[in-house]
């Protein structure tokens, strides 16, 4: 059901409207740690590795689909908040077909170029052939991945966050059970773990797309609405450009710290896989409940109801730093048990690998995520370019700093402290520019 978040008490809204989002984004995970699970429990070490090691291109694709999904749910929550629902589906219509072109491009791209990638990431040999394998099948669902981020990024736009959330919980638990499947009944190895992915997020993606056309016929309209627009399209574009910037600059800079992790070989490169895996969870919820104060933002922009939006900012860091506590709680104390979910019979160097990996970064959850807070008023405020500041300070200094501490005695140790450094640096940038955009443009106090 579409939710209008520029009425009520702000707190409120905004932490009905968020839970059911971190849900969502709980079971869209479940999609990538079942694929490590399966394959590090059921077909072997080296398995995991190759899942972990082509997660790294895979997250360059999903940058791409994560800002078709930003830029079109910021300008239609504008359009909605400000009631102009005419305009709102010609966004819809206009964010679908632009994401189809971008999507057909980058699986041509994909397709030719992810050997390059490969062999530019370092990867051992004996994995070489089931990280391509991987590679193939995700790139083919493609489409899939992109039509259900845009439709996600609509529900999210019209106030809906229970939609999504039970989308995923069906598909992410069916994938679980697929993956099992294929693996351990029909002998599929890495490829079945891929095909499982691509079958239930291809089942996901209809349903949501479906039910999104049908929501849009319950907002009417009377004048004849273009199903694309220039002018549109260059809104959308100004929001999802420095977003997909953000997330394959990302990318590419883990695929660069990637290549430093693999040489120190397939036991620390599978540790690390398993720990990423658990941290890119809190991570990617951080950043879904950012996504949700961007909408809570833009809808209020769009109304001119300026004064709710630091309130609801409060209401953000206060809601991310509660579920800090916990996830930093059970990381640093009860890590080892989490890896033996993805390492079956782990070895010595790998399991410490994984550990180091968690102990260090999760102290520092609640540091990101107020950054990832303060960046969702960012792009709900349309501030992409001091938005796009704090990102790179983070990439950089993590990726700088991964490969020079990863050449002293830290070894991998080294790697994993660049985490911390970069997300402090940027947390101070990105709340720096909150304040600074509090009083030039949305002042509510």
């Amino acid at each position: 059901m579409n939710k209008d978040l520029t009425v009520g008490t702000p707190s409120a809204v905004l932490w009905k409207f968020c839970l059911p989002l971190f849900g969502s984004i709980l079971f869209q995970q479940l999609y990538n740690i079942a694929d490590s699970l399966v394959a590090g429990k059921f077909i072997g070490e080296n398995a995991l590795a190759a899942v972990g090691n082509s997660y790294e291109i895979t997250l360059i694709f999903l940058a791409f689909a994560f800002g078709c999904n930003i830029g079109s749910s910021v300008i239609v929550s504008q359009l909605f908040g400000a009631k102009e629902y005419g305009k709102m589906k010609t966004a819809v219509y206009t964010a679908m077909i632009a994401s189809a072109i971008l999507c057909a491009i980058l699986m041509l791209l994909g397709l030719l170029l992810c050997d390059p990638l490969l062999a530019l990431m370092n990867t051992p040999e004996e994995l070489f052939a089931d990280s391509r394998l991987y590679l193939d099948i995700y790139i083919w669902g493609l489409p899939f991945v992109f039509f259900y981020n845009i439709a996600t990024g609509i529900f999210s736009a019209l106030g809906d966050s229970k939609t999504p959330f039970l989308f995923l919980a069906a598909s992410s638990l069916s994938n679980i059970a697929v993956d099992i499947l294929f693996v351990t009944a029909f002998q599929m190895g890495v490829a079945g773990v891929a095909w499982a992915t691509f079958l239930c997020q291809g089942i996901s993606c209809i349903l949501a797309v479906i039910v999104v056309f049908r929501r849009l016929k319950s907002c009417s309209s009377t004048e004849k609405v273009p199903v694309f627009s220039f002018p549109i399209l260059r809104k959308i574009a100004y929001v999802a450009v420095p977003s997909i910037l953000q997330q394959s600059f990302i990318s590419v800079g883990n695929i660069i710290i990637q290549s430093v992790i693999n040489g120190f070989g397939s036991g620390v490169m599978a540790g690390y896989s398993a720990s990423v895996k658990l941290n890119n969870l809190v991570i990617t919820s951080f950043t879904t409940l950012g996504n949700g104060i961007s909408n809570y933002t833009a809808q209020n922009i769009g109304a001119q109801k300026i004064s709710r939006v630091s309130d609801g900012f409060r209401a953000g860091i206060k809601l991310v730093w509660l579920l800090s506590l916990p996830l930093f709680l059970v990381y640093f104390f009860a890590g080892e048990e989490l890896l033996y979910l993805f390492l079956d019979d782990p070895t010595p160097l790998a399991l410490q690998a994984g550990i180091s990996f968690l102990r260090i970064l999760s102290p520092f959850y609640f540091v990101i995520s107020a950054k990832l807070a303060a960046d969702g008023i960012l792009r709900g405020a349309g501030m992409m370019k001091e938005f796009m500041i704090a990102t790179f300070t983070d990439l950089i200094l993590r990726v700088v700093l991964a490969i020079v501490l990863s050449k002293t005695s830290l070894g991998s140790i080294g790697i994993w402290c660049a985490w911390p450094i970069g997300w402090s640096a940027a947390a101070a940038l990105s709340i720096l520019f909150y304040h600074i955009g509090k009083r030039k443009e949305f002042c509510a106090d």
